[in-house]
């Protein structure tokens, strides 16, 4: 059974059901399909009430219910039908490497064998036949390189990598159990610090495809080196952000029921189920059809679940072998051995004339990957995104270390190489003792400054504008250690954002009944961002139906094609994506309509006709209408289904890009060099905005992660043994209530027409972008000390 959320689920139902999702059976009703429950009561009860378009109205989540009441089963939490906990469900437990590079001389599970209660102890030694080749382990999103094999021989790449599986009867028994597994190294040499592998990074050279040039630093132009020498005002410096880890409230699971016959049903934490289900089909030698994964609900991902991670192929290798069920959950521990944000080094040089301009850029950068895999995404190029300048070179280099691949973290690469540039941008208005704001709007650029293409839409300046209105930037003093509140200096920073207006193809899939309900089926992912709501309010308003006349299907490897969930890129395509299906759902309606004796609408055309209180209404003559009850009795039609495929043709004249303006408080304690940011305003440019309620909540956690980034993440590893040292929430600190101030999002009205039909851009990465660089800026101008290495912690403050 596929997720399923309904409206009226969850904020009235009676009872919610369903091993995958949420549904709601009537009082005495046996076990049924969650779809045959909401028809049935839809047409007994629901009665078609006026609608107003749900599109751009501020919208509380459809699931929000289900899981403040702890209907929403996660990957952890799902029970396969008639089995309870103990006898049945196994358990399974990692056991991780002590070491960082070298091989496993000896692995001696016997003592944990003889642990009541134990099961098995999965190793290179015994696991299931694994293939050879590297291509069977690249997922849809894998970097170049030779994917990390969990299991497949004695070779240590990082520390804590998984080494063996314990299954027990319980999670107890098996964590214990792991705990009495003997182990022996050979050790070898390891490099885990960046600067010791500083000289040794290799650049990136030309993209091996066009698909591939995103990813690689943007081609020079003009003179750059030439022209920073001669700019009359110059700034060069170097900026660090270091290894920052994902913490997701939900720890990594996966859930592998062991169906009659070999087949598999994964509960999985995952931003995409058809590739997970692609990678355990290649990696285990199953058939398509042997492997279905789900993912209705997921505690965080923010690209640590793009990838399939170690424990899904462990949970289905151990069912496979065991001919069982297993779970496997990682502790809070472990999910520090998986990708994370890469550490990098930054050098910016900025060159400017006295008017203010930019003559020259120089933005090289050196980022942190594992010893097997090459993972980067495109650093140094997003000056061009934003300021005009006519020489600039970008640079970016790879630091090949002994530790797990790093990954995609929330607008990754804009959030760390944003960080640098518009500190330096601040860095270069102190030297031409310019307004920061004055000089980004001298710099202005209406072009992509690396491509030459104009902007589908850039409401860049008016972010500026409104941005520094709401939060008063006009009163602001421009010199540093100038404004004070009491004991604490006080200070205004600000910077910009910028991300990617991406979309994909996709497929949907409508279901529309006589009593007027529709289903909506996607196997996309909702990651918390609140896909569920805006799937439906689209529906709902494309078909003229109330909300709670719309269930969504999502988060299921078998249902219509969906790309992984990232890169703010499923708002605009799974919305597009239900308007083409929509359309034919409409198209079918209309010849229904028709076709009606009697019909008022028999020679109306397309455009004369909406869809409105579940009936199809002419524009003209609003007294003119069929239901769709009685088009479809007629026609003898019930229900209508239609699936349809959405691309987006390429659009080689524009550059899509969402647009940001952040503005920082902070207030430092002169004695101790505590710095609380008291309050934040971002003003967004992100095209339609579907809806501005969850759309804001996806700017307020940006601003959050934003705050953590400049004032408190860090990942510490220590280089002698190459190991992770604050492995826990208690040690790799992260922003708590007390942490955040007032935070105020804007959203900039922004039509674009070119985009995508509804010209919806996405939100979930632009929100962080530019935000730790206002306030590393907002530190300098109360502190008058410029700190370019993050966390900005009180001893660099004082130092």
């Amino acid at each position: 059974m596929a997720s399923e959320i309904n409206r009226r689920d969850v904020l009235g139902g009676a009872a919610l059901v369903g091993a995958a999702g949420v549904g709601r059976l009537l009082p005495g009703d046996g076990p049924r399909s969650v779809g045959t429950a909401l028809a049935q009561e839809n047409r007994a009860s629901t009665p078609m009430a006026s609608v107003t378009p749900h599109i751009g109205t501020p919208t509380s989540r459809v699931d929000g219910r289900a899981k403040v009441t702890g209907w929403a089963r996660y990957a952890a939490e799902h029970i396969p039908s008639g089995l309870a906990l103990g006898p049945g469900l196994a358990q399974g437990f990692v056991v991780t490497s002590d070491i960082a590079r070298g091989r496993l001389a000896r692995i001696d599970p016997s003592d944990a064998l003889r642990a009541a209660g134990v099961i098995d102890v999965l190793t290179h030694e015994n696991r299931l036949p694994m293939p050879d080749s590297d291509k069977a382990y690249q997922d849809d999103v894998a970097p170049a390189g030779s994917p990390f094999r969990p299991l497949y021989d004695d070779r240590i790449k990082f520390s804590g990598q998984p080494i063996a599986l314990v299954v027990a009867e319980d999670w107890e028994t098996a964590r214990f159990a792991a705990s009495l597994v003997h182990v022996e190294y050979e050790t070898e040499a390891h490099v885990t610090d960046i600067y010791r592998q500083r000289d040794k990074a290799v650049a990136l050279k030309e993209p091996p495809s066009p698909a591939e040039a995103p990813f690689f630093p943007p081609k020079p132009r003009g003179s750059p080196e030439a022209a920073f020498a001669a700019a009359v005002v110059r700034h060069e410096g170097e900026y660090y952000v270091p290894i920052e880890h994902h913490n997701p409230m939900e720890p990594f699971a996966s859930t592998a029921l062991f169906e009659p016959g070999g087949k598999l049903t994964i509960f999985e934490k995952t931003q995409g189920v058809q590739n997970v289900q692609r990678y355990v089909t290649s990696v285990l030698a199953m058939k398509p059809d042997e492997v279905r994964v789900m993912s209705p609900y997921m505690g965080g991902g923010f690209g640590s679940g793009l990838r399939p991670q170690f424990q899904v192929l462990l949970a289905a290798m151990a069912a496979r072998k065991l001919q069982r069920s297993v779970r496997v959950v990682l502790t809070r521990q472990q999910m520090y051995a998986l990708g994370y944000r890469p550490a990098m080094i930054q050098r910016i040089g900025v060159g400017a004339n006295a008017g203010g301009t930019l003559d020259a850029m120089l933005h090289e950068a050196v980022t942190v990957t594992s010893q097997f895999e090459d993972f980067h995404r495109q650093e140094t190029g997003w000056s061009g995104l934003l300021y005009t300048c006519p020489n600039a070179k970008y640079t970016h280099k790879l630091a090949h270390l002994d530790l797990a691949t790093s990954c995609d973290m929330r607008a990754p690469s804009a959030a760390t190489g944003v960080y640098a540039l518009e500190c330096a941008m601040d860095e270069l208005a102190v030297a031409l003792k310019l307004d920061p704001v004055e000089l980004r709007l001298r710099c202005y650029s209406d072009r992509d400054q690396n491509t030459g293409q104009p902007y589908s839409s850039k409401a860049l300046r008016d972010c500026y504008r409104q941005g520094a209105e709401a939060f008063g930037w006009a009163k602001r003093s421009p010199g540093p250690r100038s404004m004070r509140d009491g004991m604490e200096l006080v200070g205004w920073g600000m910077a910009t954002g910028v991300w990617e207006a991406l979309q994909m193809p996709i497929a949907v899939r409508v279901t529309l009944s006589a009593n007027g309900h529709a289903e909506v089926a996607c196997a996309t992912s909702d990651i918390g961002t609140g896909t569920y709501t805006i799937m439906t309010q689209v529906a709902a308003d494309r078909l003229g139906l109330p909300l709670d006349a719309v269930s969504i299907k999502l988060g299921d490897s078998t249902l219509p094609q969906s790309p992984v969930e990232g890169g703010s890129w499923i708002a605009a395509s799974v919305s597009n994506g239900i308007v083409t299906t929509c359309e034919a759902v409409r198209a079918e309606l209309l010849r229904l309509a028709r076709a009606v004796p009697n019909s008022p609408l028999a020679n109306a055309a397309p455009d004369d006709v909406t869809f409105v209180d579940g009936k199809l209404v002419s524009r003209r003559d609003p007294s003119s209408a069929v239901s769709i009850a009685d088009a479809m009795r007629n026609g003898g039609i019930n229900p209508i289904v239609e699936e349809r495929p959405t691309t987006f043709p390429h659009d080689g004249a524009h550059a899509h890009n969402t647009h940001s303006a952040v503005f920082a408080e902070v207030k430092v304690d002169e004695q101790l060099g505590v710095v609380r940011v008291t309050r934040l305003v971002n003003a967004v440019a992100a095209g339609r905005i579907l809806n501005p309620k969850t759309a804001a909540s996806q700017i307020m956690g940006g601003v959050v992660w934003g705050i953590g980034m400049a004032l408190h993440e860090e990942t510490l590893v220590d280089h002698v043994f190459g190991r992770i040292m604050n492995a826990n929430i208690a040690e790799y600190h992260v922003p708590v209530n007390a942490d955040v101030g007032d935070i105020k999002v804007i959203f900039v009205d922004e039509p674009d027409a070119i985009v995508n039909p509804l010209g919806v851009k996405g939100v979930g990465e632009i929100g962080i972008v530019g935000v730790a660089a206002a306030i590393a800026n907002a530190v300098y101008h109360a502190t008058g000390r410029r700190v370019r290495d993050l966390p900005i912690t009180l001893d660099k403050v004082m130092a």
